[in-house]
């Protein structure tokens, strides 16, 4: 194998793939990014067995050929290297690696060893424009599970229907779901749950791309792809398992009517939720009560041994029951404030269904996006 490449596209290929490259004592090949020279292209790929990545970008190939080496030393030894154009070589099971003055050897070891990554078989591909996918994920992923008793709940479950899809996520908590426009709809209903490091890896590599990623799907794993352009060939692809199970018909506790909604200035209201959490203590308390008289809310908490606070914001109110003007909650202010960090305009609505029933938040004139918590019940 020898080939000549720019170091700024060698970087930018091992930024991606070294990302599941890690310190595994068990199969130490793990730990290797895969190099291989093919005919005017350079594939590099990793993996930990869950999750695949690969990497394609034009070179010039003068010999072709394959090796894995340490994703940590070639990583940091490239990143030290002047921008000028890099020679790899392979001797042996060694790759020798030359740019201006510098020379280095690095031991590899077979790329008969790398694990296989799965190919899918690219039958039908459905197109997401990739910034609008990875702005959904956002607004979805931390809310799965780190549950070993229903791992369906630990991923991001993908709903495709009606040229539509709908991505959710819940730790029985809190529940968040993100609708998205589709321009081809797949030609059945597809629904699988991605695992949520998958969905990071996702968002964090494809957040980079302003055009459009392409999904392949298949029961158990599924590929996303995203492809040159400069010339019709992939550049990235992310192949994932997907979780066993089926996903829990949320639908169920998304509330089809409320109390009371409230429609509050976005801003105002998480900071007066980050005030009132100073007196929270260890349960992350706070109260919210409606001031129907007042025309808006107020934010309490109290704690014994530091002290307590009391705000009031205004809102618009809207009593489904107007002989029920007054009412109290709890909450987490932690949740409150994660469903708010991923709501962006400045109004946002509130909905609430008593003191033990789900709350729901929204964007302002936005039926996208909907963010359901449920409060902390009285002891």
């Amino acid at each position: 194998m020898k080939l000549i490449i720019l170091k700024e596209n060698l970087i930018k290929g091992l930024n991606i793939v070294s990302r599941v490259a890690g310190k595994n004592l068990t199969l130490p090949i793990l730990n290797n990014i895969f190099v291989s020279a093919q005919k005017n292209f350079l594939n590099l790929a990793s993996t930990d067995l869950e999750l695949g990545i690969k990497y394609w970008t034009l070179i010039k190939t003068e010999k072709e050929g394959e090796i894995t080496v340490p994703a940590r030393i070639l990583s940091n030894f490239v990143n030290l290297l002047p921008d000028k154009k890099i020679i790899l070589e392979l001797k042996d099971q060694d790759l020798f690696i030359e740019c201006d003055e510098y020379k280095t050897k690095i031991k590899g070891m077979s790329a008969q060893d790398f694990p296989i990554i799965p190919k899918i078989e690219e039958n039908h591909a459905i197109e997401l424009y990739s910034p609008a996918l990875c702005e959904g994920l956002a607004q979805v992923v931390d809310f799965s599970a780190v549950n070993q008793v229903r791992p369906e709940l630990s991923g991001i479950y993908f709903n495709f229907q009606n040229n539509r899809l709908q991505l959710a996520a819940t730790d029985s908590f809190r529940l968040a779901e993100k609708n998205m426009s589709i321009e081809n709809n797949p030609p059945s209903q597809i629904s699988f749950i991605l695992p949520q490091k998958s969905a990071k890896e996702l968002m964090n590599i494809f957040s980079e791309f302003t055009g459009k990623a392409k999904l392949y799907y298949s029961p158990n794993q599924v590929l996303f792809e995203y492809m040159m352009t400069e010339t019709p060939h992939p550049q990235i692809q992310i192949v994932s398992r997907l979780i066993e199970g089926e996903y829990p018909d949320y639908q169920g506790i998304i509330p089809k009517k409320y109390d009371a909604q409230l429609i509050l200035e976005r801003d105002g209201f998480i900071n007066q939720i980050k005030t009132a959490s100073i007196f929270s203590g260890k349960s992350n308390e706070i109260k919210i009560k409606i001031d129907a008289k007042r025309g808006g809310i107020d934010v309490l908490s109290q704690n014994p041994e530091l002290g307590e606070n009391k705000s009031f914001l205004p809102a618009q109110l809207n009593m489904a029951n107007e002989t029920q003007k007054e009412m109290e909650i709890s909450f987490n202010h932690k949740f409150l404030i994660d469903g708010l960090a991923n709501i962006k305009t400045k109004n946002i609505l509130m909905e609430l269904n008593g003191d033990d029933g789900p709350a729901v938040l929204k964007p302002e004139g936005d039926v996208s996006y909907i963010y359901i918590v449920m409060p902390i019940k009285a002891s």
